[in-house]
């Protein structure tokens, strides 16, 4: 099997189209963090104010925490919403579907099929270092309620993952071009203090990494489990595009207020 050839979002602006990635820093290929139990290093962004919430948001696969930073100011969240972001590095692992290569990933991929895709020892592993963070924010003060789960891809994944199972009230959750794992454990495990979590999904509608279809079947499964999932659809491919930046700080600033 030929290895799937990784692509850095793309952010696009009007009519300019640009790449706003890295490649996996060294920090990142270095920390091969594979106990549930390490803290996850993280860009940390602070707020000019003391910060009275968080976001943390999780990269997709072979990207590192840097891959999103250059979004978040044109997020242009109210000041006085005092958030603080959270951008961790995924540990670097062997990813099947890539012949083995190590990088940064939050659980392995074994090849494209819906129902095999799935890690679910790497995803336990991601949930727990995502719920060492959200731990460690609400030890520096921030009210679960006012922390938020973003992630692309694989990176959303986990979040929406970790946000319906966690067990104290999140303020939300969103996904960027994702889907859902292990949705078969979601009825038994889902917690019930974010049983009405605000969901939002956002997706291109010719994505050729992660299919319109599968997303759609993802917000289907969330709705019959009884989330109402705000699922809004852009001209695009596996990137992220200005109208839907606009979205998810709509989402956010709602949310986080």
């Amino acid at each position: 099997m030929q290895p799937v050839q990784l692509r850095r979002w793309r952010y696009q602006s009007g009519v300019s189209v640009f790449i706003v990635g890295r490649e996996p820093s060294a920090l990142a290929n270095l920390c091969a963090m594979n106990s549930p139990s390490a803290l996850l290093p993280c860009v940390e962004l602070e707020p000019d104010a003391p910060a009275r919430a968080s976001v943390i948001w999780l990269h997709g696969l072979g990207a590192d925490g840097h891959d999103f930073e250059p979004l978040i100011p044109e997020l242009r969240l109210p000041a006085r919403l005092g958030v603080r972001f959270l951008l961790p590095h995924a540990p670097s692992i062997p990813v099947t579907i890539n012949a083995g290569m190590r990088m940064p990933a939050w659980y392995d991929i074994r090849d494209l099929e819906l129902h095999t895709r799935h890690d679910p020892v790497g995803i336990a592993r991601s949930r727990a270092q995502v719920e060492a963070l959200i731990a460690r924010e609400v030890e520096r003060g921030i009210d679960p309620r006012r922390i938020a789960l973003v992630g692309f891809s694989q990176g959303g994944a986990i979040a929406l993952h970790t946000a319906l199972r966690h067990s104290e009230r999140l303020a939300c959750a969103i996904g960027l071009s994702t889907y859902l794992v292990l949705a078969d454990t979601l009825a038994d495990e889902a917690s019930p203090a974010n049983r009405d979590l605000p969901l939002l999904m956002v997706h291109g509608s010719h994505d050729p990494m992660v299919a319109h279809e599968r997303a759609i079947a993802s917000r289907d499964r969330l709705v019959e489990l009884g989330w109402k999932v705000d699922f809004r659809t852009y001209p695009m491919a596996h990137e992220v595009c200005g109208p839907e930046v606009r979205d998810v700080a709509k989402m956010l600033a709602q949310h986080l207020s």
